[in-house]
Order: structure tokens, then C-alpha cells, then sequence
């Protein structure tokens, strides 16, 4: 008896806990729900950058200090590198897997614009990429100057609807 009681309770357990963590999962599916927007996943690569920045002036300001703090530093390095891969999550399950549409070879301009939008998502990749690996700041500013290039060229199409 008392086993069966304590597998039911494990059950119970391994149950709600499972259901408790589904819920903070990341919320973002890949249907279209409608409920997430454009112009905030820029705004949200926009913060994140900038976190990034602070992150690397604060790493480098930290490193030059006569007895430096490593605990600070550790945690400044590990939000730098949460931050360019939250960067990449967007760049690849927003803007790459949903939004931007394959486009034929056939339709010469649609076609560049296409390209033109995959190229930046992809550099974008490579320099949150970059921003892990170092605190140089040309990264960073590489980052701000491909955010602004492909949020022009994005928008240059028509408004996208779910």
C-alpha cells in the first residue's frame, strides 16, 4: 500500500512540476498567433545590444581595476553572452523561421530583397556571435549599423500579417 501511495505521489510530483515549468518556457510558438509584432522584436534586439555594450565597458572597467572583482566579472560576461544569444534566438525563430518568405528566382527584385534580408540576419548571427567571444566594441557597433541595414530593408515590403 504504502508503495502504491508513493509512486502516485512521485506521479503527482513529476505532474505538476512538469506543468509549472511549461509555463515559463519560452512563449514564443511558431504559430501565427498574431500577439507578437515586428517593431518590438527590433526594439528588443535594440535593448539587447545595448546590454551587450554595458556589459563589455563594465567587463574591461572591472579587468583594469587593481585587485580585480572575478565575481563581477563572471557575472557580467555570462549577461553579455544571455543577451547576444537572446540576439540570435530572435534573428532565427522570429525573423529567419516565420517572417521572412522565400522568394523566387524568377522575381529579379523580390528575389535581391530577399538575399539582401538573409545576409543581414546571418551577419547579425556571426557579430552576437563575436560579442560573446570578446569585449570589443566594434562588434557591438557592427550590430547597431546591421539592425538599423535590415530593419530598413525589412520594412520596405509590405506589412507582414499573421
Amino acid at each position: 500500500m504504502k508503495n502504491i501511495i508513493r509512486k502516485n505521489l512521485v506521479l503527482w510530483t513529476l505532474c505538476l512540476s512538469i506543468a509549472a515549468l511549461a509555463s515559463i518556457a519560452y512563449s514564443h510558438c511558431q504559430i501565427p498567433c498574431g500577439i507578437y509584432n515586428d517593431q518590438t522584436r527590433f526594439d528588443i534586439i535594440a535593448e539587447n545590444i545595448t546590454t551587450i555594450e554595458k556589459s563589455m565597458k563594465l567587463i574591461t572597467e572591472l579587468s583594469n581595476e587593481e585587485k580585480p572583482n572575478l565575481n563581477q566579472i563572471v557575472r557580467w560576461v555570462e549577461n553579455k553572452e544571455k543577451h547576444a544569444d537572446d540576439i540570435s534566438h530572435i534573428v532565427t525563430y522570429y525573423f529567419l523561421a516565420q517572417r521572412i518568405k522565400p522568394a523566387e528566382k524568377t522575381a529579379a527584385e523580390e528575389y535581391d530583397q530577399y538575399v539582401k534580408k538573409l545576409t543581414l540576419l546571418h551577419e547579425m548571427l556571426i557579430y552576437s556571435m563575436k560579442a560573446k567571444q570578446s569585449t570589443d566594441l566594434a562588434n557591438v557597433e557592427k550590430l547597431k549599423t546591421l539592425l538599423a541595414d535590415f530593419q530598413n530593408a525589412y520594412s520596405a515590403k509590405p506589412t507582414h500579417e499573421h
